[in-house]
């Protein structure tokens, strides 16, 4: 018996990221062959929120009590964006109903990833979504995959698949955000993906306790710096995550400002301008991407970025420098696949309510490393 009518072609995706920098939302309309992104909105993040959840994923001591309170305003949160997002549809097209979506597909916030223990925690009370949009809602997507021995992430490689392959070009999709993740899309072969490292995360962690700023606006403050060879090293060793082979995925959990600023104790960074740690922030970010893409030893003819590092102007000259020696093209997804680059994350997790409505498999195990693909997430029913 099915609990949910699915004949409708409507979903909601939601994606707080670990950049923490607002919350994206969009309506989708999917099937079999694509997705369409009918409207997006990206819902405020409030300070206060932005700064505990920061508090617990940078490994400082919490309680009970504040999870549960963060556990539940996120939820509040989520199900916000979800009225804002439907009141902007409703505006454009006045005959719309809300009774036309199947399912909203909500990621959660991470505040802890350590797939090595065997667990992942994503908070956002999705009940209490439900309760509010009386929309069925359907989250905590990484969980099913590591129970069977994966990462839990990256899930959006199986999204990347569904999009944007090519029959000649061999492509790597690169989404960065907080965290960078690649998936490379061969024609004929197997998929595979994995996050390479820091995106934006430790960036802007800098600039906001440097300047008091949300985020390096095109790379403007890291261009007025100069690569520090040394700092560089010194980040690049400070942990086996770098030479690690995939499966692998992180978090804030390791790359944080902490991290960050208990290298910059070291004798050598004392007198470090704060304008070339950020120019060094961002050549570790390429960097990293790079040397992964070089291990496959597979020339790969195009890279399509998206996610918020996308619009750095910096990190795709910087990228596109890197690998002109391969005769790699650098461009953004934006033209590729009908999904704008701001929305990809969350057009990705509306497609994965989408698969497990419809009783498909949203991981896939060669990129994961669970021992099979497997329906993902729990469902929460409206009324």
């Amino acid at each position: 018996m099915d609990l949910i009518n699915n004949n409708k072609n409507l979903y909601i995706g939601i994606m707080s990221g670990t950049s923490l920098d607002g919350i994206d939302v969009v309506l989708t309309e999917i099937n079999n062959s694509g997705i369409k992104v009918l409207k997006s909105y990206t819902h405020p993040l409030p300070e206060t929120t932005r700064k505990e959840i920061l508090s617990i994923n940078q490994g400082q001591q919490t309680t009970l009590v504040k999870i549960g309170k963060i556990n539940r305003d996120l939820g509040i949160l989520y199900g916000e964006a979800v009225i804002e997002l439907l009141k902007l549809v409703k505006r454009d097209n006045n005959s719309f109903s809300k009774d036309d979506i199947v399912a909203i597909g909500n990621h959660g916030t991470t505040v802890y990833h350590m797939p090595e223990e065997g667990f992942t925690i994503q908070l956002g009370d999705n009940n209490r979504v439900a309760a509010m949009t009386n929309i069925n809602v359907v989250g905590d997507f990484r969980s099913r995959d590591i129970a069977l021995g994966g990462q839990g992430a990256p899930l959006v490689p199986a999204f990347h698949k569904f999009i944007l392959s090519d029959d000649t070009e061999k492509r790597i999709v690169l989404n960065i955000g907080g965290i960078s993740n690649i998936t490379l899309l061969i024609p004929n072969g197997d998929t595979l993906g994995f996050d390479t490292g820091p995106g934006n995360i430790v960036m802007d962690s800098w600039i906001q306790q440097i300047k008091n700023e949300a985020f390096d606006q095109d790379g403007q403050w890291a261009k007025s710096g100069t690569i520090n060879v040394k700092l560089l090293d010194a980040m690049l060793n400070s942990t086996d995550y770098f030479i690690k082979s995939p499966p692998k995925s992180t978090g804030r959990e390791l790359f944080n400002i902490g991290w960050l600023n208990k290298i910059l104790l070291q004798d050598a960074f004392k007198e470090i301008k704060s304008e070339d740690v950020q120019a060094t922030l961002l050549e570790l970010t390429c960097k990293s991407i790079v040397e992964e893409i070089k291990k496959t030893n597979i020339t790969f003819d195009r890279v399509l970025v998206c996610g918020g590092g996308a619009k750095n102007s910096m990190i795709i000259k910087r990228l596109s420098e890197l690998l002109s020696p391969f005769n790699t093209k650098v461009s953004l997804t934006d033209d590729h696949g009908g999904v704008p680059t701001q929305d990809m994350e969350a057009a990705a997790f509306a497609w994965l309510a989408y698969r497990t409505i419809n009783r498909k498999h949203g991981n896939l195990k060669e990129v994961t490393g669970a021992s099979e693909n497997t329906i993902l997430g729990s469902i929460y029913l409206k009324n």
